[in-house]
């Protein structure tokens, strides 16, 4: 039983990857502290993301795609594969101008390291072998637990970090709700439903390993949200009263000279080209694998090109286009980070309602179905969400700040 731990952790800080610590830093240079009260909210919705989705595939043993086809049918599926489709390609193109971002620390040219990184991410993908370096990357990717220690050395005033947190500061400006929408995108990423169910499948966890589950969800979410709360705090603290913007990787370093000194910007690369790296090898795999998977077609990496050419081709492309837009010269890298995050936040609901659908439905979970509170939480989720994705329109339409 043992065994079944682990993918609740590992979904949750794969979240903190480029699109993550853009965001958060970028909440904290942007707002100071006012957009604290989120992170414990978004902890919640994750837990309660994360828990149905592992529950999921604890009970049926199938992957998340398997099931919208089963219960929904091919036209339904094909929507929802269009969501995850656009969403995971904005993603992979936030974690190749992550890798550019981070390598530029080190002067090295995006023309130089992101077709290194789409090659050796693409060899890794189609192999399978990502697997063999994936706790490597993690534990890279580890060092923005720094923000942690440097929150506590500029000695932040306490009393008003936790003020913040426990009461919400909200406005109506495009730029809040925006960065909102972002918070819960990058935060809960309709790519970790994917991917927290195929890897208790494939651990071939069964209904006896929910409570083991429900674990390592709990503490997936925790840590992972630790993380970004102190980010803001950081952020807030020592960028947000100099007035320094957020619009590039070395912006953000900023936050961990009070910790680092010179090194800031060598330690912040170092985490941000590793936790791109590793989503840039992840991300083309599980949309291209779960597509597959609805529409029943041959995948996995045991598979030739001519018995997957779908799983196969799929990968290639969105490695290949995800790299070719980030090339463009010119190009904002942290801009597509953020964006990124939002078009997740504004395509969560589509995939969120296939899931709460199936987690409630008892001739599917059985006595394991959701109960009351649950499906209230799951679609309290889906409503915000949409809420805030009309707000944010209408705010930028209204041409507010």
């Amino acid at each position: 039983m043992a065994g079944a731990l682990g993918p609740g952790l590992l979904t949750a800080l794969a979240g903190m990857d480029a699109g993550g610590i853009a965001t958060f830093s970028n909440a904290g240079a942007s707002f100071g502290y006012d957009m604290l009260w989120s992170i414990p909210v978004m902890c919640l919705l994750l837990i309660v993301v994360q828990e149905t989705s592992a529950r999921m595939g604890c009970v049926t043993g199938k992957g998340f795609a398997s099931l919208i086809r089963e219960q929904f049918g091919v036209r339904k599926s094909a929507l929802a594969m269009l969501a995850l489709i656009i969403s995971n390609t904005a993603v992979t193109l936030s974690e190749f101008a992550g890798i550019a971002s981070g390598m530029q620390l080190f002067g090295v040219p995006a023309a130089i390291s992101v077709p290194i990184a789409a090659i050796a991410s693409w060899l890794l993908s189609m192999g399978g072998s990502y697997r063999r370096v994936e706790r490597v990357l993690l534990a890279i990717s580890c060092v923005f637990i720094t923000y942690v220690v440097a929150a506590f050395l500029v000695a932040p005033n306490w009393q008003d970090v936790m003020l913040a947190t426990v009461f919400p500061h909200p406005n109506l400006s495009a730029s809040y709700v925006s960065l909102l929408v972002a918070n819960i995108g990058t935060t809960i990423s309709p790519y970790m439903i994917f991917m927290c169910e195929s890897n208790v499948v494939e651990k071939a966890a069964d209904a006896d390993d929910i409570p083991l589950q429900r674990i390592d969800t709990v503490s997936g979410a925790l840590v992972a949200q630790a993380i970004a709360w102190f980010i803001v705090v950081c952020t807030g603290s020592v960028l947000f009263p100099a007035g320094i913007a957020v619009n590039s990787a070395a912006d953000a370093a900023q936050a961990l000279v009070p910790l680092a000194g010179p090194y800031a910007e060598v330690l912040f690369g170092v985490g941000l080209v590793g936790a791109s790296f590793l989503a840039a090898c992840v991300l083309p795999t599980i949309t291209s694998g779960a597509v597959c998977e609805a529409f029943g077609w041959e995948r996995g990496q045991d598979r030739t090109w001519s018995e997957a050419p779908v799983y196969r081709g799929m990968i290639t492309g969105i490695t290949a286009l995800s790299a070719l837009v980030v090339l463009i010269p010119g190009i904002d890298l942290f801009s597509i980070m953020m964006i990124a995050q939002v078009v997740n936040g504004v395509l969560l609901p589509v995939l969120l309602v296939f899931m709460v659908r199936i987690a409630s439905d008892r001739h599917v979970m059985g006595a394991y179905a959701n109960g009351r509170l649950w499906k209230f939480l799951t679609w309290f989720i889906v409503v915000m969400v949409a809420v805030l994705a009309v707000v944010m329109f209408l705010s930028q339409l209204l041409g507010f700040a």
